[in-house]
């Protein structure tokens, strides 16, 4: 039997058309974003994220304090090695990843922007995190582009597939 591998370059649904003699047939294919991250609205330390037209996140506020901020957690799409990468970033704020297995608990160290990691046995769930590096923080009001991908190289930002998971406060 052959295999046939198809990439797609841009998230969204289209179809396949397949011919092999006389006989055509279109198949649906849904292209799903390289981004594995799930963000949407979220409040709290201080700071408010909104999803922006592009799917970036818009970060306003200033944290309550040194290493709060605001988080995501959703189930963990993928084992293997993964990526974090920010290509853009907003100065004070930091980024990370969070292992978690099933009842809650850190699984492994976080990984950090620019950084690739294994995904730990028993991982169930990712807690996505966005926090302030100041020890005195201070306002902010940018926007940030943030992506998890399966591998060790970072490829082009994408808007990931899920934008409207609401999130809320973290401290680290």
């Amino acid at each position: 039997m052959t295999k046939l591998n198809i990439t797609g370059v841009k998230p969204g649904s289209t179809s396949l058309k397949l011919t092999a003699g006389t006989v055509t047939k279109n198949v649906p294919v849904t292209v799903k974003s390289r981004n594995l991250l799930s963000y949407g609205p979220a409040e709290g330390n201080g700071l408010t994220a909104t999803v922006n037209s592009d799917g970036s996140l818009h970060i306003t506020g200033t944290a309550s304090k040194q290493w709060a901020g605001v988080a995501w957690m959703f189930p963990c799409p993928v084992q293997g090695n993964v990526t974090l990468r920010t290509p853009t970033s907003i100065t004070g704020l930091s980024v990370n990843v969070k292992f978690l297995d099933a009842k809650g608990g850190l699984l492994g160290s976080q990984l950090v922007s620019g950084k690739s990691a294994a995904v730990p046995a028993n991982t169930v769930s990712l807690r996505f995190e966005i926090l302030s590096t100041e020890a005195t923080p201070t306002l902010k009001d940018g926007d940030i582009r943030v992506q998890l991908e399966s591998g060790d190289t970072g490829h082009d930002w994408m808007r990931p597939d899920n934008t409207s998971l609401r999130g809320g406060g973290a401290v680290n």
